[in-house]
């Protein structure tokens, strides 16, 4: 159209809407516009992993490491975000470019790269938001109070006061901006050596925007490592529901008094990526081969950041293989506009297509397509690995002094076990100490040792109490609903006829006042249920075990019952 030439308008439209795009996946597609053109369309190995082109690595140039992490916590914890520029093309390569650092997590809010002059009331929402708007409208956003504002043209981002914008929990934060500091400038790291090694080329702009992904998927894997340990199946629904226990993932975390997890794992995005990637029989990407892998402490990171900068470019070819699975094949031939035709020329009006005429070529490419089968492409399940557990600070003296104690309360050594009694209810303090205390209590009721006399009942009883009383409401290391089933198990006679079970004397604790940790309780009661009926070797039956919740005898039975309804 702007030079005149004789090609059919309705002829290219029509041929572009009928364009066939390959699957993720599938093989790449020569197609032509009819205009003496030959361009290929190579769709991603995995339509699970965003394409980013360069999209990352312009927004890096753009805005610096702090402004770029700012927007990524900002976005994590659903605030409100503004791009302001005057290059339309830069506001949608922005956008996408700060979704693109989100996965595995999907935003789920409202998404404009380019919101029109008409619809700047939108900005005003109480819901977050990421928009892009042209810097000539940037005096209609001077009075948005709570939204972070990215100028794109002049580099800088601005946090209105009355946002917080919590950062990324150490040694996490300072662990990314070093790694994010050796991929855009290398150079940094030779700056003070006398006699510094030949630098080698810097990488592409697409291979750089790659490495700077990569990062930021190392730091989801470290932030989310052992998250499929904290899933739930709760099996009361028709159907099978995930349930991620939020409360124990922070506590084996020690993140439980930090701000910016408890606010990911709260929100919107989180949830979706449970339920879209909680099923544990499903196609595998990378994401869930790199949180299964046993991420290396922090001390050795630090002094080998030569072993962290191979990762990330491993990392980085795996990702630019995805989305150039055949760049040697890629030969693009577009006709372009003449030299000066732009400015030696006024602008024609563009002229009026005639429907019909691309009806039919619509019609006639869609006749063509009716014999050819569907592509469909079969999705390979596998059973998605789970990673190593989330570790735990071990003190094998404190362990030993532990169980030492309870071995020597049952054996009715007393006078041993007083002995040991303080260093105990010290070690206790920690979660290590705790849960070993709950493993060994657990050993002797299934030896059939739940009666106790009066002061192996009062020392079980003084250890119960020193554990419960440090756990949160939460329950967030799941110690109080490990010490459930004991404190109905241990008991005492006083006289003949009247048994004083353990749970009579630790019915104070806040933890007991919670409905989450009922639920919780309730859902684990059923799993594991459900669990023996198919498990079980010698085929009996465990209707006949009734859960703890379920008892006469535990006070804690109506309190459950409004918590879960009825069952």
């Amino acid at each position: 159209h702007v030079e005149g030439l004789s090609t059919s308008l309705e002829n290219l439209v029509g041929n572009l809407l009928t364009c066939f795009v390959p699957i993720a996946g599938g093989a790449q597609r020569t197609i032509s516009l009819g205009v003496g053109d030959r361009q290929v369309i190579q769709t991603p190995l995995s339509d699970s992993l965003p394409v980013s082109c360069y999209s990352v690595a312009l927004l890096f140039r753009q805005l610096g490491i702090t402004n770029v992490l700012t927007l990524f916590c900002a976005c994590l914890t659903e605030h409100k975000i503004l791009f302001l520029s005057r290059s339309y093309q830069r506001l949608t390569d922005a956008c996408r470019g700060l979704l693109a650092l989100l996965f595995p997590l999907k935003y789920s809010f409202t998404y404009v790269p380019i919101l029109p002059a008409q619809l700047l009331e939108v900005l005003s929402t109480p819901t977050p938001f990421v928009i892009g708007v042209n810097s000539v409208f940037q005096a209609e956003t001077q009075e948005l109070l709570d939204v972070i504002v990215a100028d794109l043209d002049g580099g800088t981002v601005t946090v209105p006061e009355c946002v917080h914008v919590p950062p990324l929990p150490e040694p996490l934060h300072g662990q990314t901006h070093r790694a994010l500091c050796m991929v855009l400038d290398p150079e940094l790291e030779l700056a003070d050596l006398a006699f510094p090694p030949p630098s080698s080329s810097p990488p592409s702009l697409k291979m750089q925007d790659k490495e700077l992904r990569a990062v930021f998927l190392r730091l989801f894997a470290q932030l989310l490592q052992g998250y499929r340990w904290c899933l739930h199946l709760v099996r009361i629904h028709p159907e099978p529901v995930l349930r991620f226990h939020k409360a124990a993932f922070l506590g084996q975390r020690g993140l439980v008094e930090d701000e910016f997890l408890p606010k990911v794992l709260e929100g919107m995005a989180f949830a979706g990526f449970i339920s879209e990637r909680g099923d544990p029989f499903r196609p595998v990407d990378l994401f869930d081969e790199l949180v299964a892998q046993e991420v290396q402490p922090v001390g050795v990171e630090e002094k080998q950041p030569q072993r962290v900068l191979r990762h990330v470019k491993e990392l980085a070819e795996a990702l630019y293989k995805n989305e150039n699975p055949y760049p040697a094949v890629a030969m693009h031939k577009v006709q372009k506009p003449a030299e000066g035709c732009h400015p030696q020329r006024a602008p024609r009006p563009f002229p009026r297509l005639d429907e019909g005429t691309v009806q039919w070529i619509i019609d006639q490419a869609s006749a063509k397509l009716q014999g050819a089968p569907p592509a469909v492409r079969v999705a390979k399940k596998t059973l998605v690995p789970s990673g190593p557990p989330i570790g735990t600070v071990n003190n094998a003296r404190r362990l030993e002094v532990v169980r030492n104690c309870i071995t020597f309360t049952f054996e009715g050594k007393m006078l041993e076990a007083k002995k040991l009694l303080p260093a105990v209810l010290r070690a206790l303090k920690g979660r290590a100490a705790r849960r070993c205390l709950t493993r060994e209590l657990h050993l002797h009721v299934q030896q059939n040792r739940s009666v106790l006399d009066h002061q192996q009942f009062d020392y079980v009883v003084r250890m119960i109490n020193s554990c419960l009383q440090d756990c949160a409401a939460t329950d967030e290391h799941g110690i109080a609903a490990a010490l459930l089933p004991l404190v109905t198990a241990f008991c005492r006679k006083l006289s003949p006829g009247v048994t004083q079970f353990a749970y009579s004397c630790v019915q104070e604790h806040t933890v007991w006042t919670t409905p989450q940790f009922w639920e919780a309780m309730f859902y684990g009661d059923v799993q594991t249920h459900i669990r023996a009926l198919y498990l079980d070797p010698g085929g009996n039956s465990p209707v006949a075990r009734v859960p703890c919740c379920a008892r006469t005898c535990c006070p804690a039975r109506s309190a459950c019952s409004r918590a879960c309804g009825s069952t």
